[in-house]
């Protein structure tokens, strides 16, 4: 798998959201190696688009289609400045991976020297769905410089809240705190999905 992450300011988050919508019908049919997206705007308006593909070569040769073009000039006429673009061809999944039925969706960009204890972690969830039953799961994607965007899905926000409280064991506690230094974290409280 691969994954494209578009990241941006908007302060117009409902046409951003409904020009998005109409890529699936409108662009995203004729999509070589597309799998699908998970989208939303924080309340800051930061507007983020996790999008999966089969493989970076199928990715690129959806960039190089017209129809890409022509959505990529209308969004950039809804988002307020520069848009950025990290393809990542180093994918984790872990748990369930995504759900299109999450009602929370967290986004927590970072930055690894050594993305190899991060991805081990991904890798080892076997207490995580007892202790924290409203994570169905996530992807980890990893950039060639380092940046590395988790994507984490919650059945609602009240429960990954309350999940939150939870202290995790110390040797956990310490590698996460070791791992996710500088993140940023990015709440999508109305996220959106589409699937191929």
């Amino acid at each position: 798998m691969f994954i494209q992450v578009i990241q941006g300011k908007t302060s117009r988050p409902e046409e951003l959201r409904s020009l998005a919508e109409s890529w699936e019908t409108e662009g995203g049919a004729g999509a070589v190696g597309w799998l699908g997206g998970t989208y939303g705007v924080t309340d800051d308006g930061d507007f983020l688009g996790v999008i999966r593909f089969a493989s970076r070569d199928e990715a690129m040769q959806n960039s190089a289609r017209p129809e890409t073009g022509e959505f990529a000039e209308k969004m950039g006429a809804v988002m307020d400045g520069d848009v950025q673009f990290h393809d990542c061809d180093d994918v984790t999944t872990w748990l369930d991976g995504g759900s299109d039925k999450a009602g929370f969706v967290q986004v927590i960009r970072g930055r690894a020297d050594d993305p190899a204890p991060l991805k081990a972690m991904m890798s080892n969830t076997d207490d995580l769905k007892e202790m924290r039953p409203e994570i169905i799961g996530g992807t980890l994607a990893i950039a060639d410089d380092g940046t590395f965007f988790e994507t984490v899905y919650f059945t609602d926000e009240e429960s990954a809240r309350k999940g939150e409280q939870l202290e995790p064991p110390a040797e956990i506690r310490a590698e996460l705190e070791s791992m996710m230094a500088g993140a940023s974290f990015y709440d999508l409280r109305h996220p959106w999905f589409q699937s191929a």
